[in-house]
């Protein structure tokens, strides 16, 4: 009776914490440059002062898919896709320090500075935010990341430098975990080194990487348990109460 209230309770749960994980994948299945969670769960023994027929089940974050999502041409000069499937664009975090994304949606705000569409400021190769100039024409992102223009006024075959997108490549020398935000960090606050091999594409974006047709499969399986789980609680309270009843008549 024990294991089978605790077993199904704790089951129950962690269910509920992997319908979470799925249920934002699916809404984030339009977001630019999302890259969806998997979720996990097993089984763990208690080790503690506690009966050893307990046991409970733990949802776990085994990684997240960092596969490519399709690429959509915008025709927009500050929309950028990253080429490489290692790739990713430096931004401030909200805490202050560095970030790093695939959104590659980009927009200049009041004062020049160059920023995400969703307003995390983009950091140029020496990790400090990008100011450019309000007045350039002909503005473009090159595939090295390299942001040129031309000043209001000048000549049209004078185009200038003014900025280059720190880009980074993630890897086992250089590994990154997901925050609760959606962005990626530095694994234990370490700051990504800048690669000039990432190449960039402008006038694209890229697309989430969810599955909808996948993640409703899977959430309607974790329903499926979790009901399940409900049940065999149900069921041990069913039988602690046919058990006290006997007892009464002992």
């Amino acid at each position: 009776m024990d294991r089978l209230l605790w077993i199904s309770m704790s089951g129950a749960k962690e269910n509920f914490h992997s319908l979470g994980v799925r249920s934002n994948n699916l809404a984030n299945a339009n977001t630019t440059g999302f890259k969806a969670d998997f979720e996990n769960s097993r089984a763990m023994s208690i080790f503690a002062n506690a009966y050893p027929t307990r046991a409970f089940a733990m949802t776990e974050r085994p990684g997240y898919n960092m596969e490519g999502g399709a690429r959509e041409t915008t025709g927009r000069a500050l929309d950028i896709a990253i080429r490489d499937a290692d790739g990713l664009l430096a931004i401030e975090s909200p805490q202050g320090g560095e970030a790093y994304t695939r959104f590659g949606s980009l927009m200049l705000d009041s004062e020049g500075q160059l920023r995400t569409s969703n307003g995390h400021a983009v950091l140029d190769s020496d990790g400090l935010p990008i100011a450019l100039p309000l007045d350039l024409e002909g503005l473009q992102i090159n595939r090295d990341g390299v942001i040129s223009g031309r000043p209001q006024g000048a000549d049209a075959n004078v185009v200038e430098e003014f900025a280059r997108l720190k880009l980074v490549r993630w890897g086992d020398a250089q590994p990154i975990e997901k925050g609760y935000d959606g962005l990626f960090y530095g694994r234990n606050g370490t700051t990504l080194n800048f690669d000039d091999t990432v190449q960039v594409d402008s006038g694209m974006l890229e697309s989430s990487n969810v599955n909808p047709v996948e993640e409703l499969t899977n959430l309607i399986r974790i329903q499926r348990q979790y009901d399940t789980q409900v049940k065999m609680m149900q069921t041990a309270s069913e039988m602690d109460q046919q058990q006290n009843t006997l007892l009464r008549y002992s």
